[in-house]
């Protein structure tokens, strides 16, 4: 399983040239899409490498040797032999995205399962290595000074207890040994509680969203998506939250997205105070022409007092950092 954002086609391409083809394993992978972008990555990845790639198809069966992508705006899943595609609520405002991949692999598979987490921005996949470590897989990273974006590698190593960090380059050979050992089935930690609920929120498996024994405790915070209230939940010391509906934040993605609300919020009070000046400012000129220059010196006051608290606004928007989220590259022609 490889997941990637930013900066993730490239690493993919080189990931994908570096596999054997004769691989004994099914490779699945997740790039953050937008919802309505059109993806030839499959396309992409097959010329890439020796492996066909293919678009992943809801219900297909699962074969050794063969690349399968998720699809824009659906969640890639993995069940007992077979590929799902799910409309699940979204994490880190992101459908696909690689969380749930590796949770449904963790769950079905255990210690058989490889995770790869490649060039990206924040810390999706942190929560979704974490699970595969606790099942008994194998976990790797890129290396961070050779990713355009170290955020995501970096943060699956930080929480999780990865196995190797190193370049796409050598992955193939890694895999292809790990995947001809033989794996120990005993001693497995059992698929806990909240591994199988949350596994179930993305696949949309009936009654799971309405479990009112949901994990986590209450955060306070309100989901960024739905405007629901937040579980705050924990994964080691990876720090996440979750609504009712399902949408998911690690605290990271969930500051990010209260600094975009912020900026916004910022944005329309300039231009409410920049409309009350304009507004009190013709008030005031039609005033003078009927000579009121009592309500005159009103507006006049009104129109001193929104340009002043428009100017200090314009001086925050000026301060606030750049996005700290930069959009997935996505591949949108062969």
């Amino acid at each position: 399983m490889v997941g990637a954002s930013a900066g993730g086609v490239e690493a993919l391409m080189g990931f994908a040239r570096c596999l054997p083809r004769n691989l004994p394993a099914a490779v699945f992978v997740v790039l953050h899409l937008p919802s309505d972008a059109k993806s030839v990555l499959p396309q992409i990845l097959d010329r890439a490498g020796p492996l066909p790639a293919a678009r992943a198809v809801d219900g297909e069966s699962i074969e050794h040797g063969r690349i399968y992508v998720a699809p824009p705006d659906f969640h890639l899943l993995l069940e007992p032999g077979r590929v799902r595609l799910s409309r699940g609520p979204r994490e880190n405002h992101h459908r696909p995205a690689v969380d749930p991949l590796f949770r449904s692999a963790a769950r079905f598979y255990g210690p058989r399962v490889v995770s790869v987490v490649l060039s990206g921005t924040l810390d999706d996949g942190a929560s979704g290595t974490f699970a595969v470590k606790m099942r008994g897989g194998v976990a790797i990273v890129q290396n961070p000074a050779e990713a355009l974006f170290s955020s995501m590698p970096e943060s699956a190593a930080t929480y999780a207890e990865v196995d190797r960090s190193l370049p796409v380059a050598e992955m193939g050979p890694l895999l292809a040994r790990l995947a001809a050992e033989p794996v120990a089935e005993e001693g497995v930690v059992p698929v806990s509680r909240e591994l199988e609920i949350e596994a179930k929120i993305a696949a949309m498996e009936s009654g799971a969203v309405h479990d009112n024994e949901r994990p986590g405790t209450p955060s306070g915070f309100a989901c960024p998506e739905c405007s629901g209230a937040l579980w705050e939940l924990q994964d080691g010391d990876l720090v996440r939250y979750r609504c009712r509906t399902g949408h998911a934040f690690t605290a990271s993605a969930l500051l990010a997205d209260q600094s975009v609300g912020l900026e916004d919020a910022l944005w329309t009070a300039l231009r409410v105070l920049e409309e009350q000046a304009a507004l009190a400012h013709r008030l005031a000129d039609r005033s003078r022409d009927r000579g009121q220059p009592t309500i005159v010196r009103r507006f006049e006051e009104q129109e001193r007092d929104a340009t002043e608290r428009a100017e200090v606004i314009r001086r925050l928007l000026v301060t606030i950092p750049a996005s700290v989220q930069p959009a997935a590259q996505v591949p949108l022609q062969a």
